[in-house]
């Protein structure tokens, strides 16, 4: 059986009901968001998420299939809302994050990708000295109950998130775009992103249209098309951020 963890994830494995588990503390972030300049995000997400990031797609296989980030910064390994070493607090924190370390693993099993997602956690959280999630008889503890609830919300949405950029890809509104910026240590040029061409809307025929209202994208799409005034925003913490 190999589990492929999830972007930032070391070593997950699978969580059996007899661990404990080292629960985050409060202000407590993954190490791995330190140096991610973006961050996955999920259908639900776009409305809160546009407030403060600017929220674009991304492709790891030359267009072919995207994903909805939240942009924290503009130069590799820069994550600019941390404020000594936690999340800055008036800014909406990625559900990605929120469920660390746990998360639903997809398993393959003789070459062949399971149809299941499996629930894992981050293997350095695994603690004798940790939190049970489950009692004698393998029922749920009060402290597993939230999380199981996120985990299982979240996945449904990052399922509906797949489903929005395939229509979107397939309805060819995607268009790759290029960050030019002037900073105060001189010009900046920062690709790799997609976004909506919101031109491109006007041609899509009534069905595209009828498609794009009644799987309510087009509030997606007008939240990521707003949240790309952010980049202005970014670029001025970026100024104001210590050099290094």
């Amino acid at each position: 059986m190999q589990i492929d963890p999830p972007f930032g994830y070391s070593e997950i494995v699978p969580l059996h009901k007899d661990r404990r588990v080292r629960l985050p503390g409060p202000g407590e972030i993954p190490e791995f968001c330190r140096k991610a300049n973006a961050v996955p995000i999920s259908y639900s997400e776009f409305a809160p998420a546009c407030r403060d990031y600017p929220l674009t797609f991304v492709s790891t296989d030359s267009g072919r299939t995207f994903s909805p980030v939240a942009v924290l910064g503009v130069a590799s390994g820069e994550n600019l809302f941390l404020r000594e070493g936690r999340w800055e607090s008036s800014v909406y924190f990625p559900a990605y994050l929120r469920r660390y370390p746990f998360c639903m693993a997809r398993v393959t099993l003789d070459s062949v990708e399971q149809a299941d997602r499996l629930i894992c956690v981050e293997k350095a959280f695994l603690s004798d000295n940790g939190e049970r999630m489950f009692d004698d008889k393998g029922e749920p503890l009060p402290a597993w109950i939230p999380i199981a609830r996120l985990l299982q919300d979240y996945e449904a949405d990052i399922e509906r998130a797949r489903e929005m950029c395939a229509i979107l890809a397939d309805y060819a509104l995607l268009e790759p775009f290029t960050l030019q910026a002037s900073l105060k240590a001189g010009a900046l040029s920062f690709g790799g992103m997609y976004r909506v061409d919101e031109k491109r809307l006007e041609f899509l025929n009534a069905s595209q249209h009828k498609t794009l209202f009644r799987k309510a994208l087009m509030g997606r799409i007008y939240a990521h098309l707003m949240s790309l005034d952010n980049f202005a925003r970014l670029i001025s913490r970026k100024d104001a951020a210590p050099a290094t």
